[in-house]
């Protein structure tokens, strides 16, 4: 399932190619994993955050390796460029190798061969690795009869074998061939940085030996799990200084490059580094029409949102914030965010706006089938496992609810307003923080004592799991004579084995498979259960609940959740009796002091 996150992560893989002198960035070959992807938006979003990681690693030495998240969705990256490469042409083979490589997807990993670097991704620690599936060589179109030639190219092998086994790792080799005018045969090859010397040896052994069955083919590559080595009749490699031939230092290059071109590639370069989405507040300025009233979306507790489209043509969504919370606002806008005389929020425009305008609303509500639904749910629950477990610090969203899940035209969700997002170091058990989010959504331990964990983003997902299944609101007994809550009687109906009840009525309209629809249901309605117990302890984080959700794990029977009482707004604990959460001033979205 393609998510936010996908697309987030596609559009940071697409960035602009340019001409330059010869980066070889072609592609050679593209092998790929046999194994499929069961997360993507988890692990798509962790190959980005490693690849940025490795850009800076390879513009400096030629090489990188980098790891990002945890477990068995942890992404481990290494790219590396052949010797001859400078660092201009290095940065742009690696730029076109991180385009190349996604097309692997849905395989959980793969290795990039391009005519001037490496790039290889997996969920595994595979650094020491040297041979494995799928080495071999890739021959040329090309042939070059000849015993002269043939002998040529075995004495270049040898001699590149020699030059760089060891801790060199890069060699390089031109032999003439005899009796032939003005013909020589020019060899290279480069270890992986990340094997070891007797490791490199044997690799380039393997591959020389692989490389003889090309003959007599002109060009032959071959493609080893821990080595590159490339021969040809013609001059593929770039010149260098004596000092230029082992990687990590510059590399000079004997040619003269025109000044426009230089200076394309040094604007791909500054691309690479700074490919965040950073607006000019003049820019956004004029993409609303100075914030013209006519395209006013909506208001929150925190800005109003306005509608606005850039001059390339892009719709999106701007929210002009009533005041500016540094510590808060900086985690949306390390993605986007613009200067200027005051801080604005900018998004990507959902032309269906948020969830609760279908699913609150008895005819629109009709347009979400269960289907939909489903994919929403997970959708939401990928990023939330992303915002927890994947990220260099982690992140608590604070208000996730059914207006702040926004929706594009093709019904994916997209969670939106991170006007009271918080972020702890991984080493902190929870943070102690005023109490702010909306009623009906807060889980008890946040409300009643202020401690704030991922698990209060899990039970927030809990109550909006159960609203989608239902179409009402969990606070809804606040404006009505209906005191109990949703997740009251949600738990009542599962304890007598009756969901049916809960259901949205619109979601029974024309459903085919009804038995198998009302079991998944079912199902949903106990995820939804699990991530809403009293104890944050026994609550299971989003990415066990999205492997439930995927039915590749069992959810576990719920214990009792805790109940409101929505005339007293008192928190009645089953084991611990009740304890006064002092709410009763609480509203939607406002901070409130401790």
């Amino acid at each position: 399932m393609k998510s936010n996150l996908m697309i987030i992560a596609t559009l940071l893989l697409l960035l602009p190619k340019t001409s330059f002198a010869d980066p070889r960035d072609k592609i050679i070959q593209l092998i790929c994993g046999k194994q499929t992807e069961q997360n993507a938006a988890t692990n798509v979003a962790n190959f980005i955050s490693t690849m940025d990681k490795i850009t800076l690693q390879m513009q400096t030495s030629g090489h990188g390796a980098a790891e990002t998240g945890s477990g068995r969705h942890k992404s481990y990256c290494f790219a590396q460029c052949y010797g001859d490469l400078s660092p201009t042409d290095c940065t742009l083979c690696y730029v076109e190798a991180r385009n190349i490589l996604p097309q692997c997807y849905p395989s959980n990993g793969g290795r990039a061969y391009l005519g001037g670097c490496f790039l290889r991704a997996e969920n595994y620690s595979f650094y020491d690795e040297f041979t494995g599936p799928g080495d071999g060589p890739v021959c040329g179109n090309r042939t070059r009869a000849g015993s002269e030639f043939e002998e040529s190219v075995r004495k270049g092998l040898s001699r590149m074998v020699s030059a760089a086994s060891g801790n060199v790792r890069y060699g390089r080799a031109e032999v003439a061939v005899v009796r032939a005018v003005n013909e020589s045969v020019y060899v290279m090859a480069d270890c992986w940085r990340t094997i070891s010397a007797t490791a490199c040896w044997a690799c380039l052994e393997n591959a020389s030996a692989s490389l003889l069955g090309c003959l007599p083919r002109a060009d032959g590559w071959a493609l080893n799990t821990g080595c590159f080595v490339q021969y040809s009749n013609t001059d593929f490699m770039n010149s260098v200084s004596n000092s230029g031939s082992s990687r990590g230092r510059v590399i000079v290059k004997k040619r003269i490059i025109a000044n426009k071109r230089r200076d394309d590639a040094e604007k791909l370069v500054k691309n690479l580094n700074h490919s965040s989405l950073n607006f000019k507040y003049l820019t956004l300025e004029r993409a609303t029409a100075s914030f013209d009233e006519a395209n006013k979306l909506g208001q929150g507790g925190f800005g109003t949102v306005y509608k606005g489209v850039l001059a390339d043509g892009r719709e999106i969504a701007v929210k002009r914030l009533f005041f500016y919370n540094k510590h808060r606002v900086t985690l949306q806008t390390s993605t986007m965010n613009c200067s200027g005389p005051e801080r604005l929020l900018v998004y990507e425009f959902c032309s269906n706006k948020s969830l609760d305008a279908f699913i609150f609303d008895l005819d629109k509500g009709k347009e979400l089938d269960w289907e939909k639904r489903f994919k929403i749910i997970v959708g939401t629950a990928e990023g939330l496992a992303y915002l927890h477990e994947n990220t260099s610090t982690r992140i608590i969203h604070r208000d996730i609810k059914a207006s702040n899940i926004l929706l594009d035209s093709r019904m994916r969700a997209k969670i939106a307003d991170f006007g009271l997002a918080r972020s702890f170091e991984k080493d902190q058990s929870h943070i102690s923080t005023a109490i702010a989010g909306t009623l009906g959504y807060m889980a008890p331990e946040y409300l009643a004592y202020g401690q704030l964990t991922e698990k209060a983003d899990v039970y927030s997902f809990g109550v909006l799991v159960l609203e989608i299944v239902s179409g009402g609101r969990n606070n809804e007994g606040e404006s009505s004579d209906d005191t109990e809550s949703l997740l009251s009687r949600a738990w009542k109906q599962f304890k007598q084995g009756t969901v049916e009840p809960l259901v949205d009525p619109n979601l029974m309209l024309g459903c085919r498979k009804e038995a198998a629809v009302m079991t998944e249901m079912v199902r949903v309605v106990q995820i939804g259960l699990v991530c809403t117990q009293e104890i944050p302890s026994s609550r299971p984080s989003m990415s066990k609940a999205l492997l439930m959700l995927e039915a590749k794990e069992e959810p576990p029977l719920p214990s009792n959740p805790p109940f409101m009482d929505n005339e007293t707004m008192e928190f009645h604990y089953s084991s611990r009796g009740s304890i006064d959460a002092s709410v009763a001033t609480i509203s939607h979205s406002v901070f409130l002091p401790r």
